[in-house]
C-alpha cells in the first residue's frame, strides 16, 4: 500500500469527523444534511454533466449508478435518524464499525481482496476498540439514550449502507471518476431527501442557526470521501477501508477537546487501540 494512500485516508477520516460533529450540533439533522448536499450537488453538477456526455454508460454501470444512490440516500436519511435518537460518541463508532467489519469480510468473497493475518488481527483490534468506545456513556452513571434498541438499529442500519455504498463505488470508480461518483451521491440524498426538508419548513432557520459549519461541511463532506475514492484507487478496498476509521479516533478527541465528554482517559486507550489496530493494516495488513 503506498504512502499517498495511506494519508488520503487519514485525511478522509479527519474530514469526516468533523462534518459528523457539526450535523450532531445542528438544529434539524436532515435540514442540515440537505442543505450541505445541495450546495455541493450545485458545486459538482457542470462536471458531472461533462463527464455524463464523454463516457459510455453501459447497462451495468447504470445498475451500480443506481445501487449507489440507493445506499446514499438511505445512509444520509438513516444518519440523521440515528443523531436525533443517540450521543454522536456512542452511535459513530456503531456505524464506522459495522462497515469497519464487513467490508473487508465482503471484499474477499465479491473482489477477491484479502488482508494478511496480522491485518486480520489489526481489524480485531479496530472492531473491539469501536464497538469499546460505543458503550462508553458521555456521563458516568448516565443511561444514554444512543444504548436504546432504537438507536443502535438505526446505527447499524447506517452501517450496512456504508458497506453496500463502499463495495459499489468500488466498481464505479473504475469507470467514472471520483468527482462524478461524489455527484452521484449528493444526487442521491437531494433526491431522498427533498420532501421531508421541505414539509419540515425548517431550511431558513437552520441556515440561519448554522450557515457557517453548512457552508464547511459543503466541502468537507464530499471532501472526505473524494480522499478515500482517490485513495482507492492506488490500493485494496479491504485494507484501506479499516484505516478509515481513524475518523473514530479524531472524532473521540474533538469529543474529548471540545464538547468535553467524560470518561476521557478511557476513550483515549481506546482510541489508541483502534490506532494500533490501523497502524498494523497500513504497515503489514
Amino acid at each position: 500500500m503506498t504512502s499517498l494512500a495511506i494519508l488520503l485516508v487519514l485525511g478522509s477520516g479527519l474530514a469526516h469527523a468533523v462534518w459528523n460533529l457539526f450535523t450532531k450540533r445542528s438544529r434539524d439533522k436532515a435540514v442540515f444534511l440537505w442543505l450541505i448536499h445541495i450546495m455541493a450537488a450545485v458545486l459538482f453538477l457542470p462536471y458531472f454533466i461533462y463527464e455524463l456526455t464523454h463516457i459510455h454508460l453501459t447497462g451495468p454501470l447504470l445498475l451500480w449508478i443506481a445501487l449507489s444512490m440507493g445506499f446514499q440516500g438511505a445512509y444520509f436519511v438513516l444518519l440523521s435518524k440515528a443523531y436525533s435518537h443517540g450521543d454522536m460518541s456512542q452511535v459513530y463508532p456503531i456505524m464506522r464499525g459495522t462497515g469497519a467489519l464487513l467490508v473487508p469480510v465482503m471484499s474477499t468473497f465479491i473482489y477477491d481482496e484479502s488482508l494478511s493475518l496480522i491485518g486480520w488481527l489489526g481489524l480485531g483490534l479496530i472492531i473491539v476498540g469501536l464497538f469499546v468506545i460505543s458503550n462508553l456513556s458521555s456521563q458516568p452513571g448516565v443511561q444514554s439514550n444512543a444504548l436504546t434498541p432504537l438507536a443502535v438499529g438505526l446505527a447499524l442500519s447506517v452501517g450496512l449502507c456504508i458497506t453496500g455504498y463502499t463495495l459499489t463505488d468500488k466498481q464505479i470508480v473504475t469507470q467514472m471518476s471520483p468527482f462524478a461518483l461524489i455527484e452521484i451521491s449528493n444526487i442521491g440524498y437531494v433526491l431522498v431527501g427533498t420532501r421531508y426538508v421541505w414539509k419540515s419548513g425548517l431550511i431558513r432557520t437552520e441556515w440561519q442557526m448554522n450557515w457557517r459549519t453548512i457552508v464547511l461541511g459543503s466541502f468537507l463532506s464530499p471532501g472526505s470521501y473524494l480522499l478515500f475514492l482517490f485513495a482507492l484507487q492506488l490500493a485494496p478496498l479491504a485494507a484501506i477501508a479499516p484505516i478509515r476509521e481513524v475518523g473514530t479516533v479524531f472524532g473521540t478527541l474533538l469529543g474529548i477537546l471540545l464538547l468535553k465528554e467524560q470518561q476521557g482517559m478511557r476513550r483515549i486507550i481506546m482510541a489508541s487501540v483502534i490506532t494500533f489496530g490501523i497502524v498494523a493494516i497500513a504497515l503489514w495488513g
